[in-house]
């Protein structure tokens, strides 16, 4: 599959992606791409009501790229998620562990698309090891980051290629709907 033939969602962390984060350039690069942003609140009901409707609106399969908590607004919003998602990349999730931001746990049930999970060990935010869990249980495919920090502009990330590599492999290996 080609980034062509998908429409990208972009989800930014809860304080959203700077013009230096990876996020926002690969907005401006990727054709196809849009981003939903947290509410200022973070209201975790209604960020993951955003992105579900985000993806409703999708006319053509849907990649859904997401950053920090953005990837607890996809994964809370999954139940409601339509067969139009054909992939997720999802970086740095925060450890939620019972709970965190006004969202539940992640929900250790296989997610209904492909995905990746890229995750640091230098991350403040998460344990390394309950991340590569739940990724684990979500059928997900696991990348170790190293001692990366939390893959953002002041870690040193801003256009993260290596990131775009392993997205674009990623997406290359989803067949074409």
């Amino acid at each position: 599959m080609r980034v062509s033939d998908v429409d990208i969602l972009i989800i930014p962390g809860l304080n959203g992606a700077s013009e230096q984060h990876w996020q926002s350039r690969w907005e401006a690069k990727l054709s196809t791409a849009r981003r939903v942003t947290a509410p200022a609140d973070g209201d975790a009901a209604i960020w993951s009501q955003d992105v579900s409707t985000a993806i409703a609106e999708a006319t053509r399969p849907l990649m859904l790229v997401a950053h920090g908590l953005g990837v607890a607004a996809v994964v809370n919003a999954v139940p409601k998620l339509p067969q139009t998602v054909v992939g997720a990349f999802f970086v740095a999730p925060l450890d939620l562990g019972e709970g965190a931001h006004g969202f539940p746990a992640y929900s250790r049930d296989p997610l209904p698309f492909p995905s990746v999970v890229v995750a640091s060990r230098g991350e403040p935010d998460h344990s390394f090891e309950a991340v590569e869990d739940v990724a684990a249980a979500w059928g997900s495919l696991f990348v170790d980051a190293g001692e990366s920090g939390r893959l953002d502009e002041e870690s040193g990330h801003g256009p993260w290629p290596e990131g775009l590599l392993t997205f674009g492999k990623f997406l290359a290996r989803l067949p074409t709907p």
